[in-house]
């Protein structure tokens, strides 16, 4: 009598035959039957990829290899062969292929948080310790967006280990980089005058805890521990202001001369519609109308609006000669903030208490005010305020007018100029590396 096997089904059989094999455990049934699939179907993606995972189960690298350069060629933008692929030329110890085969299957699917892992270990092995480093954190970002890694209890524990030591190795590595940032000027002014830069990059880099000393300031970013906690900032801390408020007249001027003109020079602050979410969060309408928070740059991010200043051009002159902060690709940002009737700018925070924010009011209607952690103080036109964003603050125009105030960004002044030049570098170092990270 004539067993199964020698009278082989067509295709679908033998993946019927393969498939319920692997659901009762019966890998070598299994293999079996994705063995004659082949014979029928040589470019079976799914049979192909099943015996690769069988020859590197037997430390056959190699022939795993050759299995899955078929299936890439039967599929060549599939992710997950690629991903495949990658991991067995590393037992086969072709790293230079692996890497290749590792990062054309990120390019596809730039979410598969393991093949980043494995790309890491990968160039770690190598000696290349900040691709590597840019490696591991673009996984670990990876998986955390998609709730994993988050604890052990999310992490499969297969790769537990993998990912502590990956995250051990993201923190020496961001220490030494931005070590690396601040120590010309430790050498140039001597560690006792950057004591308080380094807990900053302390309690940044995770650790130590931020000694917050007041409940409502939570800085987003980066917080600067060792001065005072104060909302709201003495005026005679900032002599400069001085000159701003002595012509607020020439200021206003040119602001209605600007809002005058033909054209709408105004962008929403928040940024262009694909920020509705963002505004949807925190703006509200108290009014009749939609809420409405525009403004007008001369500088935002640190990138000046050329046109803009040429415009407003007294106005422009007398902030270029303000003490402002200037970190590249961060500050300063300068800005005519116009405030529609009946908005409300929700309570929001800010990214660091490095530097204040300063309003020189120009146009302020009755019920206008602004409220920083808890205080209400109710503009004066001409004359300047500051305070520090990173405590809860909020902002409202409940009249039928607009409202507008000159911003611009100041140093917190209980900072040293040392500490200052450390804080610049190190923020333009953080942009950099965090621009660096692929797929951030």
């Amino acid at each position: 009598m004539n067993g199964p096997m020698d009278h082989p089904p067509d295709a679908a059989a033998w993946r019927a035959q393969a498939l319920a094999a692997l659901r009762r455990g019966d890998l070598v049934l299994a293999e079996q039957a994705f063995s004659r699939l082949l014979e029928a179907r040589p470019d079976d993606v799914e049979a192909l990829q099943f015996l690769a995972s069988r020859e590197l189960g037997r430390g056959n690298a190699t022939r795993a290899v050759e299995w899955l350069r078929l299936a890439q060629r039967a599929r060549p933008r599939d992710a997950a062969i690629l991903h495949q692929l990658g991991a067995a030329q590393v037992q086969a110890g072709d790293l230079r292929g692996a890497e290749a085969s590792l990062r054309e299957g990120l390019a596809l699917a730039p979410g598969m948080f393991v093949a980043r892992l494995r790309l890491g270990v990968l160039l770690e092995q190598q000696g290349r310790r900040h691709d590597a480093m840019m490696a591991y954190l673009a996984a670990t970002h990876a998986a955390q967006a998609q709730g994993r890694w988050l604890s052990d209890e999310t992490t499969a524990p297969g790769l537990r280990d993998a990912v502590k030591h990956a995250m051990q190795y993201i923190a020496a590595g961001r220490r030494e980089l931005f070590d690396a940032v601040i120590e010309p000027l430790r050498q140039r002014y001597g560690r006792a005058e950057l004591v308080r830069v380094d807990q900053c990059l302390a309690i940044y880099l995770q650790e130590q805890p931020a000694p917050l000393p007041d409940p409502r300031q939570r800085p987003h970013f980066l917080y600067f521990p060792g001065v005072p906690s104060r909302t709201f900032y003495p005026r005679e801390r900032f002599p400069e202001q001085a000159r701003l408020e002595a012509a607020v007249e020439v200021i206003r001027q040119e602001l209605l001369t600007m809002l005058a003109d033909a054209g709408d020079p105004l962008v929403p602050f928040l940024g262009a519609p694909a920020a509705e979410a963002v505004a949807a969060r925190l703006l509200a309408s108290t009014g009749r109308g939609e809420a409405a928070w525009d403004a007008f740059f001369f500088c935002r991010h640190g990138v000046r609006y050329d046109d803009n200043c040429a415009r407003c051009p007294r106005t422009t002159a007398l902030l270029d000669a303000m003490p402002l902060v200037r970190v590249r690709d961060h500050a300063p940002e300068t800005l005519y903030s116009v405030l529609r009737p009946g908005t409300h700018i929700l309570p929001h925070r800010g990214v660091t208490n490095t530097r204040l924010v300063t309003h020189l009011p120009l146009i302020v209607p009755p019920d206008c005010a602004l409220r920083v952690g808890g205080e209400i103080h109710v503009w004066e036109e001409g004359r300047c305020v500051t305070f520090d964003d990173t405590f809860e603050h909020e902002a409202w125009n409940h009249s039928d007018r607009t409202r507008v105030v000159l911003i611009m960004d100041s140093w917190n002044p209980d900072l040293t100029e040392v500490e200052r030049l450390a804080v610049t570098d190190l923020v333009a170092a953080i942009g950099d590396f965090n621009r660096s990270v692929p797929g951030l």
